[in-house]
Order: structure tokens, then C-alpha cells, then sequence
């Protein structure tokens, strides 16, 4: 893509308004803890302690509204804590121009490190440096500057005491977003129904996870309809896909047996639905009894027969979990069981007393997490330490431009900067120009409102309320929305300490511009390019692959070894790698470079084996045998069956292939799976091969890495 295509492109997506639901009680709620702050702090301490004690406010609801599961009170107080610290750091710096300048080079770099733990720690670093900026124009001393800090700090504790006191909808967002990986996994059964080989969205259940995920004390309030539905929609997963296949299931396209599947698959996707609706609204799950009719095996016998009957049968077993789950009280908590004293000493809770929950780290014990995600980041081809460097050369650079500009407001410069740049380009382009627009409506509507009516310190005040609850409210309508409403906020604000109307519509214009141009410029000449490592992420994402179809295969050689987590932990890395390259081919499609290597055809081409060789793996892992299922082979001893298992020496071939194949896919060379189809010729030519489901798999997993071997073919 040329840059004049990709810049036209970047600039539409970031002029396009989205339609959003909208969540009005918790916009109030965020626009009173402003107007709580800032009235109080106008009528006992005047105008400058407002505006510091504002930026506070609104900067810690800012944080609040940000994707995260870390409880809202913690997100508030933690930007809180950092926008003080900051604040008094600046204050006593800014007497000395080289020396603020020197902090702002390392408070940038160290906000865009914060990148390495999420977006959120990522979006909150970046506003600690923005109300530096701000903050320290508002004159004081040093005593003043603990003021202005403590006043901010306030702030963020009014917004973490409000979401406390006034609870909206308590649980809600993992309510919806459990109910939506349900609703998920019923599409993709309905979808079966007319085409067998639906693509699967992984997305849905991957949210579910992370939003599972909680602390030991959250663990003792989750609700108990949040616990064990997301395992059961997990479990539903392949056993839907194997059900429809008509090569690895055995049933026909056509005839009873294949009316008989498509019955199962729309009665399972009613239940789903079901127990969806009833999670998302906090009550209990209703199931029609048509659809449970159909999940019983029929009076006059069953229908279905071979690999089929199989999977039938598991998948009406899942059903009637899902409705002895839904008889369970909808509020009803467990407790969590605490080591118990005993003597001197304390004696361990036995494993199968304790509750079965993904553990999120306290805030305390993130501190090594983080500082092991910083330690990864710390090279020079990564994205982040690229983005924290641009950061820490554009900030100080545009703070000095902004002194040497004639406006008084010349900080405008590198807030926008700061405010503007993001570790990849289309984010940083499309922010540029949103911010640009969205500041120029801002700063018009808001200036010609004060031009108008010449507001007083307290009408301007319920001005900048209003400006930032609005703000809150069309949070996720697009970033252009967001600078419109916090450019009119800051007029507003700064109106309280008056500043002219004249003065600050004007600069704020032009020194907006100034800034997005050196941001953008700055990721131009310092890119971080993804197109370059589109065939890592491949790789990436085969070696995943091949993880996986190693570990499905094994525990079929090796059922009574098979360890719980094995699968299970090969499937989230295959999730996560192709959420990977999915978020690094969208990136590298908005790019101005030529591909190296890996076009958009062979990306394609690749994208769609892989995927194949994933649902393949999918099927094959719902007809996994029982932990104390015997060998397939008819050895005597059992390690010479596992050697002589050709699902083992399959496995065995895969495996010692993918590293040779991965290392051959990174430096552009051709793709050798002789080894694998040695191993499926010596299956399918055995005598004992009496496992039909696991060599159809084989044969459709190695025609999938042939497919990627002529997609990527140079």
C-alpha cells in the first residue's frame, strides 16, 4: 500500500463514528465525581486548586472507563496515585527547564514501557504524563505543589468512593461477557446445522477467560452462576464441530442420520441460548422442553452409529450438565477455605476443597508480572521499547517547540503528541487526524459558548461537567467524539482560573496541529513496522498448531499419561498466536510498505491451511479416549505399545518436523513434511490400523500442511 492510499485510509478510520450502547448511569456517575470534586474544591480553595483537583477526576473516571477486568475502584486509584506522583515530580522540576526536560524524557519512556503489561496500564501512563504537562503551568510553590498533588489523589478517591457507594449493575461486564461466548458457541451450532465446516471464533471464549480470571477475594463474592458455564462451552466446542463433520463424524450429507444431527445441533444451540440469556440478566436459566426432548436418545433406538453415536451421546451428557448447572440458586457464593491452624503450624486445604477458578494476581503480586513483561520488551525489535523511545524524543522535543512558540498555551504541543502516538502506525495516524478534527470541534463549540454567554467561574465549571459527561458517555463512539468533548472540557476548565475565550480557542487549534504533525512525522521516521514479521507470526502460530496436534495425537497413544492440562494448555496457545498474527495482518494491511516475502495471496492461502489444521485438531480432540483406555496396538506390554502405536510414531514424525519447518517458514525457504507423510504411508499400510477417526484426521491434517507449503512457496 502506497503512503497516500494508506494516510487516506487512516484518516477515514479515524473520522468514522461507530454506533455504541450506551451506559448513561455510569457517565453520571463519572461526570458527578467531577463535579463533586471541582465544586468543592472552587468554593474552599478558588479557581487554580479546582482545575488541579479536576484533572484528577476526570483523568481517574478516564481510567475507570478503560477495558479491564481489575475492579474500577482499583483502576481509579491507581491513576490517581500516579497522576500526583507525577504532578509533584513536574512541580519540582519545572523552575529548570534541562532538568524538566530530562523528567519528561523518562516519565515518557517509562509510560510507553507501560505498554508491555496491557492498553490499560498503557492509555493511564500516557494521561499521567498529559496533566503533567497541564498541571504544572498553574503557578505555586513547593508546598503548593504536595497541595496540588494531594487535591489530584482527591480526586481519584472520589471516583474509587462513588463506584463503591453507587454500584452499577455489580458483575455486569462478566455477566455479558460470558452470556456472549455462550451465545458464540450456539451460533456456531446453528451454523453447522448448513454448513459442517463453519469457522469457529475463538474470541468470544478467549474474553471469557480473561474475564474469568479473578482475585481470592473476588473469588469468595463471583456469583454462582458465573462459575463452570464457560468450562461446559469449552466442552461443547469440538464436540458440535466432530458431530457435523461428514468425514471425521461418518454421517452422510444427506438422509436420517444427518436430519438426526441437525436436530441435535439447533436443540444444543437452544440450550446455549437459553443459559446465555439467563447469565446476561442475573436469573434462572428457562429451557424449552422441545429441546431437551431431542437431546435423549430416542425410544426407538438410536439413529446414529459409529464415531457419531459417539460424539451424540457426549454431546447430550454436556446438555444435561448445562441443566443440572441451571437448577443451581442463581446468588448462592461458596466461601473460599483458608489454611486452618493447627498447633503451631498451619495445615494445607486439601486441592478438591478449594474452588476451581483462574487466579488473577493482587496488585502487589502484579509487580513481578509486569517486571517480567518489561524484561521481554527489552530488545530492540520490539514494538514497545521502539514506541517508549519515539516517546521519549517527541515529548521533550515538543515541549521545547512549544516554549519557543509565541502562544502562552505552547504545552499543547507535546500533550497532543503524547496523546496522539501508539506503538503501531494505523492507531497513530488515525488518533492524528481524530485528534486534529475532534479538537477543532471542541474548541469551537466550546469557544463560541463562552464568547457568547461569558460564563463565570461556576457556570464554566457546570460546563466542563457536562463536556466530560458527555465524554463518558460516547466513550466507545470513536476517538474524534473523545477530543471533541475533552477539548470543549479543558476550555471550560481552564475558563474557571480565567483565561480568555480569545486566547485559547485560536491556539489550541493550530498548536493541536503542530503536534499530531510531529507524532506522525516521528512514526515515520522511526517506524515499527508489522508487515516485515508476518512469516514469524506464521510460524509462531504453526509451531502452536503443531503443539497441539502432537499433544491430541499422543494422548491417544498414550491415554493413561495423558496429563489433564496437556491439551488444554496447547489449545490456548494456539488461540493466542492466532490472535497474533489476526492483530498483525490487520495492522500490516493498513501499512505504506511493500510485504517481504508473504503477500497478500500467500498470507491468505497460509491463514486458511493453518485454520485448517487447527479444526482438524478440533475434531479429532472430541473423540479423545477415556484416561484408562488401553492401547490400540495389540502389544503385551504397554511401553511397546506407545512405540508401536502409529498415532505415536505419527505424533513423533509431526513433532521433530514443525522446528525444521518453523526456522524453514521464518527464512523464507520450502516447507518439507516428508517425514509426516512417511509416517501416515506406515499407518495407513499397518494391519492393526483399526482407529478410523484418528487416521482420517492424520490424512486431512497432512493435505492441510501441504496446502501451507504451496501457499508459501516463493
Amino acid at each position: 500500500m502506497s503512503w497516500r492510499r494508506a494516510l487516506r485510509e487512516t484518516a477515514r478510520s479515524g473520522l468514522r463514528v461507530e454506533r455504541t450502547s450506551l451506559t448513561p448511569f455510569l457517565a453520571i456517575r463519572g461526570a458527578c465525581g467531577v463535579a463533586l470534586t471541582v465544586g468543592l474544591a472552587l468554593y474552599f480553595g478558588g479557581p487554580t486548586l479546582a482545575v488541579s483537583c479536576a484533572f484528577g477526576a476526570f483523568a481517574s473516571g478516564t481510567a475507570t472507563f478503560q477495558r479491564s477486568w481489575r475492579p474500577r475502584p482499583v483502576l481509579a486509584l491507581g491513576a490517581a496515585a500516579g497522576l500526583a506522583l507525577s504532578t509533584f515530580v513536574g512541580y519540582l522540576c519545572v523552575p529548570w527547564d534541562a532538568a524538566f526536560l530530562a523528567l519528561l524524557a523518562v516519565w515518557a519512556f517509562a509510560a510507553g514501557m507501560a505498554w508491555a503489561t496491557g492498553p490499560t496500564s498503557g492509555v493511564v501512563a500516557s494521561l499521567t504524563v498529559a496533566v503533567m504537562l497541564v498541571a504544572v503551568t498553574l503557578p505555586t510553590s513547593v508546598l503548593g505543589a504536595l497541595g496540588h498533588a494531594a487535591l489530584i489523589a482527591v480526586g481519584g478517591l472520589v471516583q474509587a468512593a462513588l463506584i463503591e457507594l453507587f454500584p452499577v449493575r455489580p458483575w455486569g461486564e462478566r455477566r455479558d461477557t460470558l452470556a456472549d461466548a455462550l451465545a458464540g458457541v450456539a451460533d456456531y451450532a446453528r451454523r453447522l446445522r448448513h454448513d459442517p465446516r463453519a469457522a469457529f471464533d475463538p474470541e468470544p471464549l478467549m474474553e471469557a477467560r480473561d474475564a474469568a480470571a479473578v482475585t481470592r477475594r473476588e473469588a469468595r463474592r463471583r456469583p454462582r452462576q458465573l462459575q463452570g458455564y464457560r468450562a461446559l462451552a469449552e466442552r461443547f466446542r469440538p464436540v458440535l464441530a466432530s458431530l457435523a463433520d461428514p468425514v471425521v463424524g461418518g454421517v452422510p450429507s444427506e438422509g436420517p442420520e444427518r436430519d438426526r444431527v441437525r436436530a441435535l445441533l439447533a436443540a444444543a444451540g437452544t440450550v446455549l441460548d437459553a443459559t446465555a440469556r439467563a447469565i446476561r440478566r442475573g436469573e434462572p436459566v428457562r429451557i424449552p422442553e422441545d429441546a431437551l426432548a431431542v437431546l435423549q436418545v430416542p425410544e426407538s433406538g438410536p439413529v446414529l452409529s459409529g464415531p457419531a453415536r459417539k460424539t451424540a451421546i457426549r454431546l447430550i451428557a454436556l446438555t444435561d450438565d448445562t441443566v443440572e448447572a441451571a437448577q443451581e440458586p442463581v446468588e448462592v457464593t461458596r466461601s473460599f477455605p483458608m489454611p486452618r491452624a493447627v498447633g503451631s503450624g498451619w495445615q494445607r486445604v486439601d486441592p478438591s476443597e478449594r474452588p476451581l477458578h483462574l487466579h488473577r494476581p493482587s496488585v502487589p503480586g502484579l509487580l513481578p508480572v509486569a517486571l517480567r513483561a518489561l524484561r521481554r520488551e527489552l530488545r530492540w525489535s520490539s514494538p514497545i521499547l521502539r514506541h517508549a523511545l519515539r516517546l521519549a524524543v517527541v515529548v521533550p522535543l515538543c515541549r521545547f517547540l512549544g516554549e519557543l512558540l509565541p502562544p502562552e498555551h505552547g504545552y499543547w504541543v507535546a500533550l497532543t503528541a503524547v496523546m496522539v502516538l501508539r506503538p503501531d502506525f494505523s492507531q497513530t495516524f488515525e488518533r492524528g487526524v481524530a485528534r486534529f478534527v475532534g479538537t477543532l470541534a471542541g474548541v469551537v463549540i466550546a469557544g463560541s459558548v463562552t464568547a457568547l454567554t461569558s460564563p463565570g467561574p461556576y457556570v464554566s465549571a457546570a460546563l466542563a461537567v457536562c463536556s466530560i459527561g458527555m465524554m463518558y458517555l460516547l466513550m466507545s463512539a470513536g476517538y474524534i467524539i473523545v477530543s471533541a468533548c475533552t477539548a470543549a472540557y479543558v476550555i471550560f476548565l481552564l475558563g474557571i482560573a480565567g483565561s480568555e475565550w480569545a486566547q485559547t480557542v485560536p491556539e489550541r487549534v493550530w498548536l493541536t496541529a503542530v503536534g499530531g504533525l510531529v507524532a506522525m512525522l516521528s512514526y515515520a521516521l522511526f517506524p515499527t513496522w508489522e508487515t516485515p514479521r508476518l512469516r514469524d507470526r506464521l510460524a509462531d502460530w504453526l509451531n502452536a498448531n503443531g503443539r497441539y496436534a502432537t499433544a491430541v495425537f499422543d494422548a491417544f497413544a498414550y491415554p493413561e499419561n495423558r496429563h489433564p492440562r496437556q491439551v488444554r494448555d496447547a489449545l490456548l496457545d494456539v488461540r493466542a498466536s492466532r490472535t497474533a498474527w489476526d492483530q498483525a495482518a490487520g495492522r500490516a494491511g493498513a501499512e505504506p510498505v511493500r510485504h517481504r516475502g508473504v503477500n497478500r495471496r500467500a498470507a491468505r492461502d497460509a491463514q486458511l491451511a493453518l485454520v485448517t489444521m487447527g479444526r482438524v485438531t478440533m475434531l479429532l480432540e472430541a473423540h479423545l479416549p477415556d484416561p484408562k483406555a488401553k492401547h490400540s496396538s495389540s502389544a503385551a506390554e504397554p511401553s511397546l505399545a506407545a512405540k508401536t502405536s502409529p498415532a505415536a510414531v505419527y505424533a513423533r514424525a509431526l513433532a521433530e518436523s514443525m522446528g525444521a519447518a518453523s526456522e524453514a517458514l521464518r527464512a523464507g525457504a520450502p516447507l518439507d513434511w516428508s517425514r509426516v507423510h512417511d509416517a501416515l504411508e506406515a499407518w495407513q499400510s499397518a494391519e492393526d490400523a483399526l482407529s478410523p477417526v484418528e487416521l482420517r484426521a492424520a490424512d486431512l491434517l497432512t493435505d492441510a500442511l501441504d496446502e501451507l507449503a504451496e501457499a508459501l512457496v516463493p
